[in-house]
């Protein structure tokens, strides 16, 4: 019976939408991390008459049976999360469309809104660097404060700047790197709050162009965009869906033994 493949089919996806709730609500604590949500479509039709009109005759519509639903895509929502203050120097936070720009141990340029910086002693003298210790770059590659560093300051377009043991004036350092990117809702996401370039997302788009409103606040995170309420509302609408489609199949597996016990 088509009902219990569609229900079926239902239940499988359905499943998929509450892991990734379920994902979102892990995560509600997570700096810079962005919620997805999953998008359905319907799957092929079976056509049992046409809607084909002749001559003073035939149906206006057609008659058609659906065999369920498949995903079609995970959304992510970019909308900035709450900017909370934590008076960190390191600390820095994007209110706009751009990310951080990072460089991974293998080499790999990474894309993050994660902005809890650390300073991590190098042999060109301290750097920035992510909780995992990835070099974040600046528009001339690394971020190198150098020796001997007091204080650091970052302004809002992303100027570094820092004042050494003993010195009265800052010193400028360089610019952080600050991307964008035409669909950010098609970078991938590989763990660790960081993002990757693909096809779908478009090449990233260098600095803060004339019209862009982002700004670059230090000593401030970014949390997470997910609203636990609307979480809670999805979750709960998921699970209603769900529990209507095992219905479905109980349904036609009464009808089945129905038909199956005619004979007695």
């Amino acid at each position: 019976m088509k009902a219990m493949w569609s229900a079926a089919s239902g239940m499988k996806n359905l499943q998929l939408k509450i892991d990734t709730i379920s994902n979102n609500l892990a995560n509600v604590n997570t700096a810079g991390f962005k919620n997805q949500r999953v998008e359905f479509k319907d799957i092929m039709y079976e056509r049992l008459d046409s809607s084909e009109k002749l001559v003073d005759e035939g149906r206006p519509v057609p008659i058609e049976i659906g065999h369920g639903v498949m995903v079609s895509a995970t959304l992510r929502s970019f909308t900035t999360g709450n900017l909370q203050q934590t008076e960190n120097p390191t600390d820095f936070a994007i209110n706009g469309d751009h990310f951080f720009k990072v460089i991974d141990n293998n080499g790999n340029t990474r894309y993050t809104k994660d902005g809890s910086f650390k300073v991590a002693t190098t042999e060109a003298g301290a750097e920035l660097v992510t909780s995992d210790g990835y070099y974040v770059q600046g528009i001339d590659g690394n971020i190198v404060l150098g020796e001997n560093v007091s204080e650091i300051s970052v302004d809002s377009q992303g100027f570094v700047r820092v004042k050494r043991d003993g010195a009265e004036e800052y010193e400028d350092i360089g610019q952080m790197s600050l991307s964008k990117f035409v669909n950010p809702s098609g970078l991938e996401a590989v763990g660790k709050n960081l993002f990757k370039e693909t096809s779908a997302s478009g090449v990233a788009i260098e600095g803060i162009q004339e019209g862009d409103k982002t700004e670059v606040w230090q000593g401030f995170i970014e949390n997470s965009n997910v609203q636990i309420v609307d979480e809670m509302i999805n979750l709960i609408t998921a699970e209603r869906a769900y529990e209507i489609n095992s219905k479905s199949i109980q349904t036609a597996d009464r009808m089945l033994e129905i038909a199956n016990n005619l004979k007695r």
